[in-house]
């Protein structure tokens, strides 16, 4: 059931007005089976793995809990007959049994996300190492479906399980509510991975009809869908031109691609989340933003910082902060300082940290060497940039440009452009294709030919592109405004008419201007492959 469907948009209204209908005790409850339903759509047998995960996860990180527990009561009941040494050893001994635990936990729900996701990725590369021999015994692929969202789920309750761990909050005692945080069913396409102690302080509170937060929350699943169909299925047509003829679309048309596809990623991805946190919002439940104008960054970290945040704070915090500051990893730190030098010794730990997380962000987002390659070049320009921080100070004591105008712009579309080279390799979805591609941007001079009307072969009329052009600026002069605070608050605020007119204005565009295909269902979201 895709957002973009007609069978989406019944569901999700008729859960709107039953979930105000209910008795407020069952409002959570209601959104479960809702929940279940909607993932039900996408195949019964899915449900097995989302409802493996939530078995799983309750039941060991109720254990967690439980050891916990005993360790606090015995701690208390022996207080005076352990000296500060024994309770060190008994603390230890604890937390060893909640650590295997956790990883058991998560060897399961990872090891399932793995099998489904990486299982041929990693058949094809055995059968590739098998014909560098000249064998012709190679592996057969498996027949394994990838279930809806199971990256995106899997990833939320194990954040969830590893902060129990921590004892950043305890173990959700109901198995009901854990299922429904597992199962939300607005994020469960593409996000965002939200964390139990920001969810939960309203996904499970009774929620009174308001008026203001139902139309607020319309108003942005409406925005959300002018992005989708009116911008990004629309950039989808030229997209494919370009990349489906990749041996007659090089040079200038390579850089037309890139941007294209920037813009059709960001409206894409970004409409999705608005229609995500639109419903959540319609329904009185607050979910994570996951966008804060990306494409205003002014260096490729900032821009991680505010593109996909919940992705880039789950990896973060439960990978790139635990590889660092492991034992085994300032042990490595501390012999390499001995033997390389301490420049050299305190760069190990986040060289690293930084190479894990940007190998496992590239595998995430597909099994395939392309994305691997994409992350591991990201990671590149990153450290990259961080090494060269002394020159930029350097060269910024000696020419001072850094607060200007002219200057913030130029750091705004270097990043943008640097980001969009890297995003050719989701393009191309092939590694030497894509090095080839890049290439011919400066090999190729056929800048002209984008002005001669080749353009027009891309599936795309004068009025599409002039739609697209008219598409794009809407959304920059959002960004804009919002940097002063809520569009749709200020929009609220004005007399009836003026409201009026806006958001019925919006409406007509998305009904007459969107791009729909076979039975008006548009395509599906970029990552609901993921």
């Amino acid at each position: 059931m895709l957002f973009t469907s007609y069978e989406f948009l019944f569901f999700a209204a008729a859960c709107i007005v039953l979930y105000y209908v209910l008795p407020k005790k069952f409002q959570w409850k209601f959104l479960l089976l809702c929940s279940y339903i909607f993932y039900a759509f996408s195949g019964v047998d899915n449900l097995f793995y989302i409802v493996f995960t939530t078995v799983s996860t309750y039941f060991i990180t109720r254990k967690i809990k439980s050891i916990g527990d005993r360790q606090s009561l015995y701690l208390k009941e022996h207080k005076g007959e352990l000296d500060r040494e024994g309770k060190k050893a008994y603390k230890a001994v604890q937390k060893k049994k909640q650590w295997r635990l956790l990883l058991l936990c998560l060897f399961l729900n990872i090891g399932m996300l793995a099998v489904v996701k990486y299982t041929n990725f990693a058949i094809y590369n055995i059968n590739e190492v098998i014909g560098w021999f000249g064998s012709d015994n190679t592996l057969s692929f498996l027949d394994i479906a990838l279930p809806m969202g199971i990256s995106f789920y899997v990833f939320q309750t194990m954040g969830y399980a590893i902060d129990v761990y921590r004892g950043k909050y305890p173990a959700e005692r109901n198995f009901l509510k854990l299922a429904l945080f597992t199962s939300f069913f607005p994020q469960l396409i593409q996000g965002p991975i939200s964390r139990f102690d920001d969810l939960s302080l309203t996904l499970y509170e009774e929620h009174r009809f308001s008026s203001k937060t139902v139309s607020l929350g319309l108003q942005r699943v409406l925005w959300g869908y002018f992005k989708k169909l009116v911008i990004a299925d629309r950039m989808l047509v030229a997209v494919n031109a370009l990349i489906g003829e990749p041996e007659v679309y090089t040079g200038a048309f390579a850089f037309a691609g890139m941007l294209f596809y920037a813009l059709e990623l960001y409206a894409d991805f970004t409409g999705g989340i608005d229609i995500t946190i639109g419903i959540a919002q319609a329904l009185g439940i607050k979910v994570t933003e996951n966008f804060i104008r990306p494409y205003f960054s002014k260096n490729i970290k900032e821009y991680w910082n505010r593109w996909h945040i919940t992705m880039g704070s789950w990896f973060t915090d439960y990978i790139f902060y635990p590889i660092s500051v492991c034992g085994p990893m300032l042990k490595f730190s501390k012999w390499t300082r001995g033997h390389m030098g301490e420049a050299i010794g305190k760069r190990i730990p986040v060289w690293t940290s930084c190479f894990v997380v940007w190998f496992a962000t590239g595998i995430w987002h597909g099994a395939s060497w392309n994305f691997i390659v994409w992350g591991l070049m990201n990671c590149a320009v990153i450290l990259v940039s961080q090494e060269l921080e002394p020159f930029y100070r350097w060269f910024h004591s000696k020419v001072n440009i850094g607060g200007t105008l002219g200057f913030k712009i130029f750091r705004v579309v270097r990043t943008v452009l640097l980001l969009s080279a890297l995003r050719m390799f989701d393009c191309y979805r092939d590694v030497p294709l894509t090095f080839h591609m890049f290439g011919t941007m400066f090999t190729e001079w056929n800048w002209g030919e984008l002005f001669n009307g080749s353009l027009m072969n891309l599936g795309l009329s004068l009025t599409d592109y002039i739609i697209l052009i008219a598409g794009a600026f809407i959304i920059f002069m959002v960004s804009m405004l919002q940097r002063r605070g809520s569009v749709r608050e200020r929009i609220g605020a004005k007399p009836y008419p003026v409201r009026f007119a806006v958001w019925f204005g919006l409406f007509v565009i998305v009904i007459l201007l969107g791009t729909y295909g076979i039975g008006y269902n548009a395509s599906q979201f970029i990552y609901n492959q993921f």
